[in-house]
């Protein structure tokens, strides 16, 4: 019986140290959460094709809207009802109530957000293209650019050897 508890209380900081060698490995999540209007937020007399024109929208992005929430709201349209305002029949309604709302892009398409009660007419619209994230830069051109040794020296080297030093670890304790 004391084995046991003894088998346990050692596993557990070797299943932990296993978790966090694997949290080390899994890649990269990118996603960014874009304020509508930077500094500006969601309201009239923006220019919104100016400030999406320089940023890239990729699947898994967020769209975070700010603005007043007792006279404007966010309203996901149609092209057709974007180009001329039309607010009548939204093909969603994000407006929560609280004035911050957030939008997942959770499908590569164009997207269309304006505001409703007249605040189109004021520029209170925006049109997006959400695409697939690009592919990850292949070998050759990791190895090009600076400091990509410490990448690749950690991937290729310390990662295994870090699973390595686990297993011996676990075998170990398994003799305990």
């Amino acid at each position: 019986m004391e084995m046991r508890l003894t088998r346990r209380g050692v596993a557990l900081p070797a299943a932990m140290l296993t978790c966090a060698v694997l949290l080390v490995m899994l890649p990269e999540v990118t996603s960014t959460r874009f304020i509508v209007g930077s500094n500006m937020g969601w309201t009239s007399n923006v220019n919104y094709t100016v400030w999406a024109r320089d940023r890239h929208f990729y699947l898994g992005d967020w769209l975070f809207f700010v603005y007043d929430r007792n006279q404007m709201d966010v309203l996901e349209v149609n092209k057709t009802n974007y180009e001329t305002c039309n607010s009548d029949h939204p093909i969603h309604n994000w407006t929560t109530g609280a004035g911050r709302d957030v939008v997942p892009l959770n499908v590569t398409r164009h997207y269309y957000f304006i505001s409703g009660k007249g605040f189109c007419y004021g520029g209170m619209k925006l049109a997006v293209l959400v695409e697939d994230l690009p592919p990850p830069p292949s070998a050759s051109k990791i190895k090009e650019k600076s400091g990509s040794s410490r990448f690749t020296f950690r991937s290729q080297i310390i990662i295994p050897a870090l699973f390595a030093i686990a297993a011996v670890c676990d075998s170990f304790l398994l003799f305990l």
